[in-house]
């Protein structure tokens, strides 16, 4: 990020008084002195508000609350939902819930009809409304239907998102397929499940000159692939979360707050990732926020629903481990979680901006959390990075300041 962003994202308090070129006017807060900056309004291209549906995990409202105390201001909704939004009508349903929400929420279209992986769903239909297609939480596993999912969203001038996951390698695996594995008996997923569909997808969307983006990327491998893509003028981007940028497997307990989908790998793979930030070819951060109910996340590593919450977390772990370690400039951090997700969606900032106050350490509390889930990783951790306040569209839609 150059000089001239970099001043374009920092706010100071001076005598309790906010001032934000984002904002462009002064905001007076009642808050203590203190250490704080301003950013934009960050923006996650990969949450699930269950909505609708499934609404005892998460709703739009509870969703966009958790956004919002996240320093979230817009977020790009998948399509694993009842109705899945395969066509018009059903990606309605999830519009006219997302009126609701207090930050911007833009859904995404299946790329399959009910996500079966059979046939496409009805994506001229749908380009319109849907920010992008995805089918994410189940792999497209048919190449020839991903290549004509690929013309067609060319067609349109739509992107591709995909969950790369091929289910002929997931031999009823849970977490990663390595040493917590193998010590404790629970059966692995091999990295290969993953940057394996993803070199396809990247084949193909060389052969169309589709637009495409990798969901939640997790391992060496992929980084490797992606890389490789890139300097060959692949159209593509790709995100990681997190979790995966600062956990690894050794890290698991046996705790369904400790399983998602792909899952925690090794050492190795998370120091890629991290190289992946460094070089460039992890463009931006998402979350991958999936709630759950307590029941479904209370089964243990085997037996538990795939899935952790993030987005009240995101920025707090990222500064704590990337940020105040040295790994990684804060301007980097910004521009993987505000700046380079809305470039690529074309996503609009507008009047939209979060302060935050750096300096003093908490413990993650999930009781405390708007989301309706409570299972994630960092748990009980000491985090450095509290948000005090979010604006929308100008209007505030959390706000911590005492």
């Amino acid at each position: 990020m150059n000089g001239e962003m970099v001043k374009n994202i920092r706010g100071v308090l001076v005598d309790s008084t906010i001032i934000s070129s984002l904002a462009d006017k002064v905001t007076a807060l009642p808050c203590s002195a203190g250490s704080f900056v301003v950013f934009p309004g960050f923006c996650d291209v990969h949450v699930h508000f269950r909505e609708p549906g499934f609404s005892y995990k998460e709703t739009m409202v509870t969703g966009g609350r958790s956004a919002a105390r996240g320093g979230y201001t817009a977020v790009c909704t998948m399509p694993n939902l009842n109705p899945v939004p395969d066509s018009q009508p059903h990606l309605q349903e999830q519009l006219t819930l997302a009126q609701n929400s207090p930050v911007h929420v833009y859904p995404y279209g299946a790329i399959t009809v009910g996500q079966q992986g059979e046939r496409l769903a009805d994506m001229a239909d749908m380009a319109p409304y849907a920010i992008a297609f995805s089918d994410d939480g189940r792999g497209v596993q048919s190449e020839s239907l991903m290549r004509q999912a690929m013309e067609e969203a060319k067609r349109l001038g739509r992107m591709i998102v995909a969950h790369c996951e091929d289910n002929s390698l997931l031999r009823g695996g849970y977490i990663h397929d390595g040493a917590y594995a193998a010590a404790h008996g629970h059966r692995g997923i091999c990295s290969e499940s993953e940057w394996g569909p993803i070199a396809r997808d990247l084949r193909l969307a060389k052969e169309t000159g589709c637009a495409y983006h990798v969901c939640h990327i997790s391992c060496k491998g992929s980084v490797d692939v992606i890389r490789r893509a890139k300097a060959e003028g692949v159209d593509v981007t790709c995100e990681t979360a997190p979790h995966y940028l600062t956990m690894d497997d050794s890290m698991l307990q046996e705790d369904g707050r400790f399983k998602m989908n792909p899952p925690l790998r090794s050492a190795a793979d998370r120091e890629a990732l991290v190289e992946g930030l460094l070089d460039g070819t992890v463009d931006m951060i998402a979350t991958d926020h999936a709630p759950h109910s307590a029941e479904e996340k209370a089964r243990g590593l085997e037996k538990s629903a795939f899935g952790v919450v993030g987005l009240e977390t995101a920025f707090p772990v990222l500064y704590t481990h990337l940020v105040r370690t040295g790994i990684l400039p804060l301007e980097d951090i910004i521009h993987r979680m505000a700046v380079a997700p809305r470039q690529r969606f074309g996503i609009p900032l507008g009047a939209d901006y979060t302060l935050w106050e750096l300096d003093k350490p908490y413990t993650v509390d999930p009781t405390a959390f708007a989301s309706m889930g409570r299972a994630t990783p960092f748990a009980g951790d000491t985090l450095y990075g509290r948000c005090l306040l979010t604006v929308c569209d100008g209007k505030i839609v959390y706000n911590d300041c005492v």
